[in-house]
Order: C-alpha cells, then sequence, then structure tokens
C-alpha cells in the first residue's frame, strides 16, 4: 500500500514525512501540518474542498458537530472557525492523523475542537450535523457499519453533508441510505463529486422523502460568504 491508501489504519506502517498544506476558503486561511499516512497528505482533496464550498454553515444554535473521519483536520478546523459557539468533534482511527489534527487546532488557536479516536466520544451524545469525506475504500460492509453507527447520534433534526465520488457509488449510497431509513438528497454535484444530505431518521425529510436529484432550498456555505468568488469552485 501507499502512504495515503493506509489512512484508514490506527497505525500506518509507512514512514514519517512531515508536509504542510494551505486550507484556504472565503473565510478560512490555514496552513495545516500533514504527514504520510493520513488521507490527501500531499496536497489539500478536491472533495473536502467541495463540501467546505458547498455545503451548508452549521446552524447558529448548533451545539455539537463532528467531523467524521477527520484526518489532519481540514473540516473539523474550518467549522471550529466558522462556529466558534459549538464544540467541533473530530473522530479518526488513525493515530498519526488524530496528532496531526490537534496540533493544527493548536497552531490555530482552536479551542473549540475535542481531537478523538471513536472510542472517545460519550455514547449518548447526539450531533446537530455531522460533516464527513467518508472513507469509501474500506469496503461497503465496514462503510454501512460505519454510517450506521455515526448517523445513529444525529440529534432529531439533525443533518449529516457527505462528499462522495460518483464513481465509488454516491447514487447508490444515497438509496442505500434512504432504505436504511435517513433520507438523503443530492444537494450538489460537480466533477464527479456528490454531496449528499442525509436526515435524521426520526425528522420529516425536506422536499420529499427519498434520495433525489433536488436541490434543498438551504443556503450553502459559498452562498453565505459575500466574499466568495467564482474562481473558487474552478480549482475542482
Amino acid at each position: 500500500m501507499t502512504g495515503d491508501q493506509q489512512y484508514w489504519t490506527g497505525s500506518p506502517a509507512v514512514g514519517s514525512r512531515p508536509d504542510e498544506v494551505p486550507l484556504l476558503l472565503p473565510d478560512v486561511d490555514l496552513r495545516l501540518a500533514t504527514d504520510r499516512g493520513v488521507f490527501s497528505a500531499q496536497r489539500g482533496d478536491r472533495g473536502t474542498r467541495f463540501l467546505l464550498l458547498e455545503g451548508p454553515p452549521p446552524r447558529p444554535d448548533a451545539a455539537e458537530l463532528l467531523d467524521l473521519g477527520c484526518g489532519y483536520g481540514p473540516i473539523a478546523c474550518a467549522l471550529a472557525v466558522r462556529s466558534p459557539g459549538s464544540r467541533i468533534w473530530a473522530v479518526d482511527v488513525n493515530e498519526r492523523a488524530l496528532d496531526l489534527c490537534r496540533r493544527n487546532a493548536k497552531a490555530a488557536g482552536l479551542g473549540n475542537m475535542v481531537v478523538t479516536s471513536p472510542d472517545g466520544v460519550p455514547a449518548d451524545l447526539r450531533f446537530d450535523a455531522i460533516y464527513a469525506n467518508p472513507p469509501i475504500r474500506i469496503g461497503k460492509p465496514a462503510l454501512h457499519d460505519l454510517l450506521t453507527r455515526w448517523l445513529g447520534m444525529l440529534a432529531h433534526e439533525g443533518t449529516a453533508h457527505l462528499v462522495v465520488q460518483r464513481h465509488l457509488g454516491a447514487d447508490s449510497l444515497a438509496r442505500w441510505l434512504t432504505d436504511q431509513g435517513w433520507p438523503t438528497v443530492r444537494r450538489a454535484s460537480r466533477k464527479g463529486f456528490r454531496l449528499l444530505d442525509v436526515t435524521a431518521a426520526d425528522t420529516p425529510p425536506v422536499d420529499g422523502d427519498c434520495f433525489s436529484s433536488r436541490r434543498r432550498h438551504t443556503r450553502s456555505l459559498r452562498d453565505w460568504s459575500s466574499d466568495v468568488c467564482s474562481s473558487d469552485l474552478a480549482h475542482f
């Protein structure tokens, strides 16, 4: 396996080679420490950037937010900047990634982040929103188990925002989620990526009750920031 392909393991066998990548968004400007053995170590991932530009901002009253599979922390750090009144849970199984995420949070002065392995999350905690670029390559059974566990921790009226590559099964995953009782709609598509909104199982769906290509009429982070320019999405 190459370094990046080991990102879903607890202790990557590949040797360390520290690096840095920029996280530059209309409202976020950070440099994040990375290393071999974590996801997208050499440059920012296009799917993650798509999620951070097109995904909806957290609700103003959101208390608990989850970055599932946080890696070195681009999603969690962006959420912490954008929602300073929320507690951001950055969760991963990869110890190297967790160490990097902690360092990046500290370097950015983000005191509202909790960086932990899955075992460090209280079982009775409920999330107002989940943001994730899920590890599709772990295989369908493991992915389904992962999503079943964490989507079950959504609060009433909570929503998960998942970015998935179309050719890696985004549409079939959306249908599976809907069949399992989590109504799923496609918020946006760009250059092979799907952005899916997944509603908590006990919440009435918005604009329909099954997987749909219709966009939800909620604002994206791109709409939310008045400073964003058209070139931001041109980088995908």
